[in-house]
């Protein structure tokens, strides 16, 4: 009689990265590399995210739902899952909650369980900022920001980066919250000024939008030639930051034409008939030069950033590596 046989386990064990070491272990840099080159996997057709689910649960005013792709350039498989608790600032809690998982692309075994609510706010901000050095006046003096929520600073930090900013003008539809971003210009010696929305408008070179509009904040014609922006904040249907003619008017760029056209920015533009898919080019088109991307000072660039899961499992997988060389991550074994 045989003996029985003891199934195979994971013997690395999985790793588990808390919060506070995804913070420690992942900056700027990191994310932006990483985001940069998962946007040039997808252009490739190297990596390609898996279809969102996204639905209101019916408790606490709260959005719920999954985020998953597979990078076979960067080997990064897995899920995000979390949502938006619109409750929880007033709990002391950020609104946006996630966790993240990642599996062993040849095994289907769980690697790693990773805490993602600082990584989705780092990775959202890599991504505007990836579009602003690739799509932005080399010139540009002015950024405006549209929103000042928990997700605002990450946004001015990482947009600072990409060009040498003068001032900052800021608007948000609760002025008081717009002490966030003064702060953050104050840390960095910059110049900040609240104005309303056609002022900013008329002078800032470089917009970017995060809120959670479901209604345009910024018309067509207030926006000057020249201006890049970033709509980083309509990620669910029915969310809505700028006028559907300002997409048509710009040169439309997008980290996922499908998900662009449907849970994005250029929702309402397609749903009318006055843009279809490809009109828009990816992102990575340009980071993988197939694409001119900016082709003159005048011309007016949008990148509709609707948020992609392999945008959270690229991040993720760096934690994980950094937090693993380190010896931050725990170990356990299911």
């Amino acid at each position: 009689m045989l003996a029985p046989v003891d199934p195979p386990t994971n013997k690395k064990g999985i790793s588990i990265v808390s919060e506070d070491v995804c913070q420690q272990t992942v900056g700027r840099p990191e994310a932006f590399t990483a985001v940069e080159n998962v946007f040039a996997a997808m252009a490739r057709g190297d990596a390609y995210n898996f279809p969102v689910v996204r639905e209101a649960i019916g408790h606490a005013d709260a959005l719920y739902g999954f985020k998953s792709g597979f990078d076979r350039a960067g080997m990064s498989l897995g899920v995000k899952s979390g949502g938006y608790w619109p409750g929880n600032a007033a709990k002391g809690l950020t609104n946006h909650q996630s966790t993240i998982i990642l599996f062993d692309p040849d095994t289907g075994q769980i690697k790693s369980i990773v805490g993602g609510n600082y990584l989705t706010a780092v990775r959202t901000a890599a991504s505007s900022a990836v579009s602003i050095a690739h799509l932005a006046r080399k010139d540009a003096k002015v950024l405006g920001m549209i929103g000042a929520g928990h997700q605002s600073t990450f946004q001015l930090r990482a947009a600072v980066e990409q060009r040498d900013f003068e001032k900052v003008l800021a608007w948000n539809p609760h002025p008081k919250n717009l002490v966030r971003l003064a702060t953050v210009c104050a840390e960095l010696g910059l110049p900040f000024e609240a104005v309303e929305r056609e002022q900013l408008c008329a002078e800032a070179d470089v917009i970017i939008t995060i809120t959670s509009a479901f209604e345009p904040l910024l018309r067509h014609e207030w926006i000057k030639p020249g201006t890049h922006i970033a709509c980083m904040g309509t990620d669910t249907k029915g969310k809505q930051e700028v006028d559907p003619a300002l997409l048509v008017a710009a040169t439309l760029f997008t980290d996922e034409i499908a998900q662009s056209i449907s849970i994005g920015e250029a929702q309402h533009a397609v749903a009318s008939g006055a843009l279809k898919a490809g009109d828009i080019t990816s992102l990575g088109d340009v980071i993988n030069g197939d694409h001119c991307g900016r082709s003159s000072a005048e011309e007016i660039t949008l990148f509709d950033g609707t948020g992609v899961g392999l945008q959270d499992l690229a991040v993720a997988s760096v934690a994980v590596q950094l937090a693993d060389e380190r010896k931050l991550s725990s170990k356990i074994s299911l």
